[in-house]
């Protein structure tokens, strides 16, 4: 069985679904970027829109049941190397806010352009729900 994932709260997506649940379990989180869930950017800062993904992912796989915990990768896309690389330890930071110390297996690309032009980064996750052995 598939279901579609999307947060309540959020502004509902047009062509497109912002999670994907397969059998109860298997979620895919559609690529996320650094826009609420009204679609506004409220930053145009590297660091926010990374932590605003991030807590875009966690709220998809929050409404599928799971937790943070239950993520087993990450792809991320960003559109300046030079500022990822110069800002890790922040992106660190807002990283260890949304996912706290859990490291899943992760992928950054490095690309010329994202859809949204105010969008700096994007990140898709796929994750296990119910597997990690986290509260739900």
């Amino acid at each position: 069985m598939i279901e579609t994932v999307n947060p309540t709260e959020w502004v509902q997506p047009k062509g497109y679904a912002n999670g994907m649940l397969v059998d109860g379990s298997r979620l895919y989180v559609g690529g996320q970027i650094g826009w609420n869930g009204d679609q506004v950017f409220e930053t145009h800062d590297f660091v926010g829109q990374t932590e605003q993904a991030l807590a875009n992912i966690a709220a998809v796989v929050r409404r599928a049941g799971g937790e943070v915990a239950d993520i087993v990768r990450l792809t991320w896309y960003v559109t300046d190397k030079k500022e990822y690389v110069a800002r890790q330890r922040e992106v660190g930071e807002a990283y260890r806010r949304v996912m706290g110390r859990h490291f899943p297996a992760m992928t950054l690309i490095v690309v010329a352009a994202l859809l949204e032009d105010e969008a700096l980064v994007e990140i898709e996750a796929t994750a296990e729900i119910g597997k990690s052995g986290a509260a739900s």
